[in-house]
């Protein structure tokens, strides 16, 4: 089934006047202080092809982006914001657009399971493989490559509301990105700490080589964090245990361990070095301890897959004694 990008494009402008989406080039014009807005719609006929639509005045930008999601297959639909690295009339150099990837990186470090349920990938020339939310690779920056994070759906059953909702939630890091960090990160929502015992599912297998599946992280993650789990639960019960966490300040935690009224904190690195491990929890840790409205926990285990050393022993031991720090580190093998 062909998908209809002209149609597409001219139905979201539509209904996009009931979503805050609506009002962008309102918001661009607010943000680079233009004389007029131009114009009221999110895609007009000088940004909308066969196969793809960026919004208005996007090429400049981070861009709001519709177009074919696979190579050679009609079948679904892409939706979300990108950065196109390609050189045009319009784009004759991609220095404009370096800063803004460092902003957009900034951002999605603080803020990226604000969209963990969409994916990345990018055209280097052929389509990537999807990952999850995360920053751009400074190799990625560089002329001819295609960087996208949204979503997708099938062009033969598309959800217009659904695109347009998840074009609101983008919103906030479009004004991060295009105002030059001026508004802020989305902040984190205060909104307690509220244990739940459960276990949230994820991929662990993926289609590829062995060594593809060996360096991929995110599945070694999930593998990984589906092994502690079940030895947590073997041990501490189910009504006790929990995967993805929320913090209570915009963070999840990979798991929690309730023990009567104190809760353990686990987080899983993907390191072979255990110190590697640890120099990545530091921050974590200390924003659990000190951000305010943070749950505190009474133990805080470091996850990884190599035993830990005599000197990494003697600095935990340290961090322990003279700063209080209630960390700890765990092997896990699966």
């Amino acid at each position: 089934m062909a998908i209809d990008i002209h149609g597409i494009a001219r139905k979201l402008n539509i209904l996009a006047q009931s979503h805050p989406i609506g009002q962008l080039q309102l918001i661009r014009t607010e943000l680079k202080k233009l004389k007029r807005r131009p114009g009221n719609k999110i895609f007009s006929i000088h940004t909308i092809f066969d196969t793809y639509a960026f919004h208005h005045g996007g090429r400049t930008e981070l861009q709001y982006n519709i177009g074919r999601a696979d190579d050679n297959i009609n079948e679904n639909l892409r939706y979300g914001v990108a950065f196109s690295f390609e050189i045009s009339q319009t784009l004759k150099s991609i220095d404009v657009l370096i800063p803004k990837v460092k902003l957009f990186n900034d951002f999605i470090s603080m803020n990226a399971d604000d969209f963990s349920d969409m994916r990345m990938w990018h055209y280097d020339p052929q389509r990537s493989l999807d990952y999850l939310p995360g920053p751009i690779s400074s190799s990625l920056v560089r002329e001819g490559i295609f960087v996208f994070l949204g979503n997708r759906q099938p062009v033969k059953n598309i959800d217009y509301e659904k695109i347009l909702d998840d074009f609101d939630r983008l919103l906030s890091l479009y004004r991060y990105v295009e105002s030059g960090g001026s508004t802020q990160p989305v902040a984190f929502p205060k909104k307690g700490f509220d244990f739940k015992p459960g276990y949230t599912k994820k991929a662990k297998a993926a289609k590829g080589t062995l060594s593809q599946k060996e360096l991929d992280l995110d599945l070694r993650h999930n593998n990984l964090q589906d092994a502690l789990y079940w030895k947590l639960v073997s041990k501490y019960g189910k009504e006790n245990v929990r995967t993805e966490q929320p913090s209570g300040v915009g963070t999840k935690i990979d798991v929690v361990v309730r023990v009567k009224k104190r809760y353990w904190f686990y987080e899983i690195k993907t390191s072979l070095i255990p110190r590697a491990c640890l120099r990545e929890s530091i921050g974590q840790l200390l924003e659990y301890v000190l951000w305010p409205g943070a749950q505190e926990p009474s133990r805080y285990i470091v996850v990884g897959e190599s035993p830990i050393d005599k000197d990494g022993k003697e600095y935990l031991r340290r961090l322990n004694q003279k700063y209080s720090l209630p960390i700890e580190y765990e092997r896990i093998v699966i």
